[in-house]
């Protein structure tokens, strides 16, 4: 369940907010992540990671769909699904998510006219359904640094398609701020700042640094680590 903090309605006039959105999360899988290389694959995970967190800090719905997970897939990676908090994914047979009926009826359910769309590949699960929903009254952010294809090619002219289809094309922390809107909304401040210390790099480093350093905040004190049991160590 998405957590309760305190957040005030936003102005849309165009924008995104937590309250006229919702997230679709499209085979997030190994199989189709041993596919990517047009960008790090590793940045992939954490930025789809980073997105569901602040799904779940502004109570944004969530959509989460496989394909083939037994035959082919695999399972959602486990990060995604924590950072959610383990929900059922729909499955699918088809590529495209907006040919199955689970899929287009649980966004539906969900009375947003904005989806906010990650997924692998660009090319397939990510053009296809963007497309279609599209044809169908939605509009559509993909949000590109989450998504992945094959070859820098195939990436590049499914994004091309997508906005000439009438996407906007955003990022994931692009998305969180914009949801975020207003540093003085303290009621999501400290969640927001603790995903962009996690995942943001150099951004959550300035922020790490202005905060023990220039306020004199105590440093960021983090989970030990834990050698899992079983493990060769001396």
């Amino acid at each position: 369940m998405p957590q309760e903090l305190a957040r005030p309605k936003l102005s849309e006039k165009g924008l995104l907010t937590p309250d006229n959105c919702v997230l679709a999360l499209i085979d997030l899988q190994p199989q189709m992540l041993f596919g990517v290389s047009n960008f790090d694959r590793q940045a992939v995970i954490n930025n789809n990671v980073a997105l569901a967190k602040a799904a779940r800090v502004f109570g944004v719905p969530v959509v989460l769909s496989t394909v083939e997970t037994k035959s082919f897939s695999g399972n959602t990676w486990p990060q995604v699904l924590a950072a959610l908090g383990n929900p059922a994914p729909v499955e699918r047979t088809s590529m495209n998510s907006w040919d199955d009926e689970g899929f287009v009826a649980a966004v539906r359910k969900t009375g947003r006219k904005k989806i906010v769309l990650t997924g692998l590949w660009t090319e397939t699960c990510v053009a296809l359904p963007t497309v279609q929903a599209i044809h169908d009254g939605y509009e559509v952010y993909v949000v590109e640094d989450c998504c992945g294809d094959v070859s820098q090619l195939a990436h590049d002219n499914a994004m091309k398609r997508v906005i000439q289809a009438g996407a906007r094309p955003v990022t994931a922390l692009s998305t969180m701020l914009e949801w975020q809107r207003d540093w003085a909304h303290k009621g999501t401040y400290d969640a927001v700042m603790d995903i962009v210390k996690t995942h943001c790099g150099a951004y959550g480093m300035g922020v790490e640094y202005a905060y023990t350093m220039v306020h004199g905040a105590p440093p960021t004190k983090l989970p030990e680590y834990v050698v899992p049991t079983g493990a060769s160590h001396q």
